[in-house]
């Protein structure tokens, strides 16, 4: 406990030399909560921040946390930084607050540990990984207490008066309670720190036998230090180890993928033991699975919508059709801002996907009264004059469709650079919508009517 203790003042003291923190608040182990289930080895560190203004020039976020990472290198332990509430949340749900975590179950805890630290060091060698560290199962100092049954029935004593003088001397008894208004204390009454500080001197503690005699807890009983887990996961009733990833310039998909081509090639499972990913990557995984079937749910009532709008088949697969084109402005715009591809961004892509056919069901609307204004005036006579009656109707959607977009764009651009609480899921939405502004508009005004021109040439007459 000392130990860790130091470890955590020394690493409160080496993030407060960063000039953007303001205070840094730390603690090691468990908290009196039975759903923080911490080890000792774990050290959690809340960090407060200086206001933005206050911040040297060029710093960001990103920035901050490298280079605290460079300055918090402390000997066998690894860095993880998360939002404080979103690491609650991650730990309530699924117990692993990095972004990648890897459960690893079987009986055998020395096995488990030996898979745990195997497993760490694969996982080291895929890029992206920014630290690594698997929990040790083994490594627990225990005093371990063996009662002599034939000893302790010689002095007329029984397996509960021993274990009796254990709890209360060593653990103490709770023997009332102290209460200071809304506080309540515990009165707790055990032998002083100085006689049980020590194995020989718990091996001196005193017995009293019903004869009144005293009889010391070594004559009794065996007393000694033995190794043990520090604490035992365990998930779906098997015993498990937990390696916890961080990542850095990866994408989540992308990483896992690597991760497990790199375990399958390199890492021998014995039989009865089982590995499963989880962290973050459990959403990414179900959200990309959920989406799986939202998206062509999605094309599909876009087209119906087309259809019931048209009363035609070719308007409507025409406006499908273009919808891959305007997304390619989309994914430019993600690649320019060095985003990854994420659940965010497939909601934003789904989005623009609606707001490009928005666009075409207009364009065709002009396109089609334009051709119809010129039939009626007997314009219609030939290729130029279907030619000119387009031109005609898709000049008429040039300022309408500049407004639409600086509309759009208004409310999007501030929520793409915010930086305000859920920022960081909102920016990832509305990157792909802005990207795709600047492409779906121009897909309507040019590519839209070339097609149509192709469509409606019979139309014409020659």
């Amino acid at each position: 406990v000392s130990k860790a203790s130091e470890i955590l003042q020394l690493s409160d003291r080496l993030i407060k030399t960063v000039p953007e923190v303001k205070s840094v608040f730390g603690k090691t182990g468990r908290a009196e909560s039975a759903t923080d289930p911490a080890p000792l080895e774990m050290l959690e560190t809340t960090i407060q921040l200086k206001p933005r203004s206050e911040w040297r020039a060029g710093m960001t976020p990103e920035k901050l946390v490298k280079e605290l990472d460079a300055r918090l290198k402390i000997p066998g332990m690894a860095n993880v930084w998360v939002q404080p509430i979103r690491n609650r949340i991650d730990m309530l749900s699924t117990g692993i607050k990095s972004p990648v975590g890897i459960k690893i179950g079987g009986a055998d805890l020395a096995t488990l540990e030996k898979l745990g630290e195997e497993v760490e060091r694969l996982m080291k060698k895929v890029p992206g990984a920014s630290s690594v560290i698997a929990e040790r199962v083994t490594g627990g100092r225990y005093i371990d207490v063996k009662i002599d049954r034939l000893k302790i029935a010689r002095y007329g004593l029984n397996i509960d008066d021993v274990q009796m003088l254990v709890s209360t001397a060593i653990g103490g008894d709770n023997i009332g309670e102290k209460i200071e208004g809304l506080a309540r204390f515990p009165i707790n009454v055990r032998f002083p720190r100085e006689l049980r500080d020590s194995v020989e001197k718990l091996k001196s503690l005193p017995i009293i036998t019903e004869q009144g005699a005293t009889v010391p807890l070594g004559e009794v009983a065996e007393v000694k230090v033995t190794d043990g887990p520090p604490m035992i996961k365990s998930e779906n009733a098997r015993p498990n180890v937990w390696v916890y990833v961080d990542i850095q310039d990866r994408d989540l998909g992308g990483f896992v993928k690597d991760a497990k081509a790199m375990l399958d090639k390199e890492l021998q499972l014995p039989a009865g033991y089982s590995l499963a990913w989880s962290g973050q990557f459990e959403y990414f995984e179900r959200a990309a699975k959920r989406l799986s079937y939202v998206v062509p749910m999605t094309i599909g009532i876009i087209f119906i919508l087309l259809f019931l709008a048209f009363k035609r088949m070719t308007p409507a697969l025409l406006i499908l059709g273009s919808l891959p084109f305007a997304l390619v402005g989309a994914v430019w715009f993600l690649y320019i801002l060095g985003h990854h591809f994420s659940i965010a961004s497939g909601v934003g892509m789904i989005a623009l996907s609606g707001l490009a056919a928005e666009f075409g069901i207009i364009m065709l609307v002009y396109l089609d009264d334009a051709i119809e204004r010129y039939r009626a005036a007997g314009k219609l006579n030939s290729k130029e004059d279907l030619y000119a009656a387009l031109i005609e109707g898709a000049a008429l959607r040039v300022r309408p469709k500049a407004m639409t977009v600086a509309v759009i764009l208004a409310g999007l651009i501030p929520i793409m650079i915010g930086t305000g609480t859920g920022s960081e899921a909102m920016s990832r939405i509305a990157a792909p919508m802005v990207g795709g502004m600047l492409t779906a508009p121009l897909l309507s005004l040019f590519v839209l009517p070339a097609a149509y021109m192709l469509l409606k040439r019979d139309y014409a007459k020659t």
